[in-house]
């Protein structure tokens, strides 16, 4: 693995709060990725930030009848919190209205601008005659050229993921109005993306990519074999960083030219909080880049910001960007203008002190390959099923037993047969195998590796009975047969920390373990703990009325 690592998961769009769907698709994976690698001592920056741009936020401001200043305020706040409360350990949460950004932003422009990399042109662009108002992106919404889709966005189609222009809408209407646009020429400042489609094929097609998804690949090299376009990376809009330079007063940069670059100055301002040099992380061969996003967001993060990196010529390219693709709510897909999702602030207020169950439900269901449904009865099964009844529950009979044959200290092993030899040998392979299924991106992998550990000393209780070896246990069996499995417990403490972050600290304090380096994690180092805490619970099982209140607040709450 490389010196250092430069993490960043999709900037949220600061016109609402977040919901689970947010969560399956960039911030749960990224975390994981992020914990581990600081477990293996590795130089982390994970970073990301509101978006606070783009046409999104003043049509939401309009809904609200306040300024977009204030929304954005809101709702930076609201996510920001939300991350907080749920325990996603970034490193830096920025805002891309602050100071540092629209610097780094007008920086990048004034940079290719000056190296002639944008071409200027003028062009017919959607108009709304009655609000005087050029439909850049989320003020207009037709039909998909592509998918057919009839609510697809000016930039975007959320049904199929294309990234589209707004004048590529069929039957576009304004939002604003709902009239029908008329076209108005207006000049604007374009990224030529055909003329990187020599780098783009380089960079993709003839370096060796066998650990990208091939959802990933399969999208960016059919965008490549349809012939790239000019992009405009400018917009007529009154809500944006203003374009640096006086041949273009009144425009703003797009959205997506200066979003991604939000990674690089959330990076600046972690690195100026910790005095150290930010450049490394952004321009030293020796890091890998990891963007975790959703699917919709493939062609921004594998097209047009790495060209626009590749045009600066001081930026490293992402090693990998893991796009997942969408999770659907009891089989619709998830909706923020129809209010058909789960929040998180509101998970967080019904489900105080549950975190690591949406964690873990999430990311045995998340959508790395496919779009996956996430269900409320399902939610509850694997709470109840999995994390109690096998995890909580091994926990808890390893430590009465201890308690109750050895007043909670923990017995030495005096002998070992064969079989004892290779169930511990299997123990300590458990750390490299989820190790290995993290480094690919394949979380849902290893957090069933996880529970399968779990699974493993239910089993070996079960079939061993110290409750029954202790009336006749002349030999001490059961002191290995507890020793064993309270090793079981040490290890698994450690390695459900990057998926389990509430539950590894819970189960440190109750076994008296100190966090160490994954590879330490082994048979020549085993994890006992001297003193065992008296049985605290761990998990807690979810109710059938739960479950059918919150089926109810979902109907109820769809517009």
């Amino acid at each position: 693995m490389k010196k250092r690592h430069t993490i960043t998961a999709a900037l949220p769009y600061a016109n609402g709060p977040l919901h689970i769907g947010h969560l399956a698709g960039a911030y749960i994976p990224a975390d994981i990725y992020a914990r581990y690698l600081r477990l293996k001592g590795k130089d982390v920056a994970f970073v990301c930030g509101s978006d606070e741009h783009g046409a999104a936020i003043p049509i939401r401001a309009k809904k609200e009848g306040i300024s977009p200043q204030k929304i954005i305020d809101k709702y930076h706040t609201i996510i920001k919190k939300s991350f907080e409360d749920f325990g996603i350990s970034f490193d830096n949460y920025a805002r891309t209205s602050s100071k540092t950004h629209h610097k780094m932003a007008s920086e990048f422009f004034n940079e290719l601008n000056t190296k002639n990399i944008f071409i200027e042109k003028e062009s017919e662009q959607l108009y709304d005659i009655e609000e005087n108002q050029f439909l850049a992106d989320r003020y207009v919404e037709g039909e998909c050229p592509k998918c057919g889709f009839e609510e697809a966005y000016g930039d975007q189609c959320e049904s199929c993921g294309s990234s589209l222009n707004a004048t590529d809408l069929i039957n576009p209407k304004s939002k604003l109005s709902g009239n029908i646009p008329s076209l108005k020429k207006t000049k604007h400042w374009f990224l030529p993306l055909n003329n990187f489609e020599d780098f783009l094929n380089k960079w993709f097609l003839k370096e060796k990519k066998d650990d990208w998804k091939t959802n990933v690949l399969g999208q960016v090299k059919s965008w490549i074999n349809e012939g790239l376009k000019p992009r405009a990376i400018t917009r007529d809009l009154d809500w944006g960083i203003p374009v640096p330079i006086k041949e273009a007063i009144g425009k703003v940069l797009y959205v997506w030219f200066d979003a991604p670059i939000g990674y690089i100055s959330s990076t600046i301002e972690w690195a100026e909080r910790k005095n150290i040099d930010w450049k490394p992380y952004w321009q030293d061969p020796n890091t890998e880049l990891v963007h975790f996003i959703g699917k919709d967001n493939i062609v921004f993060h594998c097209i047009i910001f790495p060209s626009i990196l590749s045009a600066s010529g001081k930026y490293i390219l992402p090693s990998n960007v893991p796009a997942n693709e969408f999770l659907n709510l009891e089989g619709q897909k998830i909706s923020t203008s129809k209010n058909w999702a789960i929040w998180l602030h509101e998970y967080m207020e019904d489900f105080p002190e549950m975190q690591d169950t949406l964690r873990y439900v999430l990311t045995t269901n998340a959508p790395e390959n496919k779009d996956n449904d996430f269900t409320w009865k399902d939610y509850q099964a694997k709470n109840n099923n999995e994390l109690v009844a096998i995890l909580g529950n091994f926990i808890n009979r390893v430590v009465v037993l201890t308690h109750k044959y050895y007043n909670g200290k923990t017995p030495e092993i005096l002998t070992l047969n064969e079989n004892e030899k290779n169930l511990i040998d299997e123990v300590y392979s458990f750390p490299k195998k989820i190790g290995v299924s993290i480094e690919k991106f394949k979380f849902r992998e290893a957090i069933n590796l996880m529970i399968d550990l779990a699974r493993l000393g239910n089993k070996y209780l079960a079939d061993t009975e110290p409750w029954k070896v202790i009336k006749t246990d002349e030999s001490h069996k059961v002191d290995t047969i507890m020793n064993i499995s309270i090793q079981i417990c040490g290890v698994l403490s450690l390695i459900c920390e990057p998926f389990l972050p509430n539950t590894s600290k819970k189960l440190k304090n109750q076994f008296n373990i100190k966090t160490i380096k994954w590879e330490d994690i082994n048979r020549n180092n085993p994890v006992i703990s001297n003193k065992i805490e008296k049985s605290n619970l761990i998990f807690r099982k979810i109710e059938d009325e739960e479950i059918a209140f919150q089926l109810e607040k979902l109907n109820d709450s769809k517009q």
